[in-house]
């Protein structure tokens, strides 16, 4: 009887359908949605010696990729050529139109008809990445932005950056184009980086781990480089004779193209430039872009 009564149970338990297994979800880059413009790792990237051009490392170079905030190395390129032309000075005050409200973050939130200088909207155009600063400023360069978005393609062409189209000088998507963003490839960013660096400026507002600027209410604003490379200790490259070697220049982030890089640093004298487009992540971005500006100045001072 006692064997009966275990039998019956074990068919009882055994008609028990099983519980299915709960599955965890993580956060899986490798899972993300992929497209043409973000990729794991990136859509591409190279690594070059700056003082001849030459390519240390290339892989996708020439792949279409969306530059988001990156864009804002075309716009301070065209600014800076303006001063040493003697266009304006970086004194001259830039007195902000209606476009600047059409802009998303990063800003900082100068009002229609109040002014920055020129020099205070380069160094939140670099340093905090400012939209509203990169209309402001292209606007005061050539009297509207439609004439600012001509002067950017056109500066590209003379560059050689021949897949390169820009709708504005900030790199969000652009209302007037049905939305559409600029697109570039890490070799016509390579082309651009090699020629901003002829203008020594740059470093000033590039090299800025914070800085502060004087807005268009008097107030002051204090800012942190978005380049978390040059920034953060658990990013920082230290070169053996304990300098930093990262200087520059410029990080854009945009959900449809991810996070793009252009990154430069020197050691012993020797100028490396990495350019790393369209990551899934800027986790993903900071370290590759980490690992060849390592390789690059390893190789160029050894």
């Amino acid at each position: 009887m006692i064997y009966a009564y275990f039998l019956s149970a074990l068919v009882l338990f055994a008609a028990v359908p099983a519980k299915k297994a709960v599955q965890k979800k993580t956060a899986d880059v490798k899972s993300a949605p992929q497209s043409a413009y973000r990729r794991d790792p990136y859509v591409g990237a190279l690594s070059a010696d700056a003082q001849t051009g030459d390519i240390i490392f290339s892989d996708g170079a020439d792949n279409i990729a969306y530059p988001a905030s990156v864009t804002k190395v075309m716009t301070a390129l065209l600014v800076l050529e303006d001063v040493k032309a003697r266009k304006y000075n970086l004194s001259d005050r830039v007195v902000a139109i209606e476009d600047v409200y059409k802009c998303e973050p990063s800003w900082v939130g100068i009002k229609v008809g109040q002014s920055m200088s020129v020099d205070d909207l380069l160094m939140a155009l670099m340093v905090r990445s400012a939209n509203d600063a990169a209309i402001a400023l292209g606007v005061k360069s050539s009297g509207s932005l439609e004439a600012f978005v001509e002067k950017m393609n056109t500066r590209a062409k003379e560059l050689g950056m021949t897949n390169t189209e820009y709708f504005n000088p900030n790199g969000l998507p652009a209302p007037k184009y049905g939305k559409r963003f600029n697109r570039t490839t890490a070799r016509d960013q390579l082309k651009l980086a090699l020629e901003i660096i002829k203008h020594p400026e740059i470093f000033k507002y590039t090299s800025s781990k914070t800085a502060s600027v004087t807005l268009g209410d008097g107030k002051t604003l204090q800012m942190l480089n978005h380049n978390r490379i040059l920034r953060m200790d658990k990013f920082k490259i230290i070169n053996p004779d304990g300098t930093e070697a990262v200087d520059g220049l410029k990080t854009g982030y945009i959900n449809a193209g991810g996070s793009s890089i252009i990154l430069t640093g020197k050691r012993c004298g020797k100028r490396a430039i990495v350019i790393v487009l369209g990551s899934q992540s800027s986790d993903l971005r900071e370290k590759h872009a980490s690992s060849l500006m390592k390789d690059a100045l390893g190789s160029l001072s050894w």
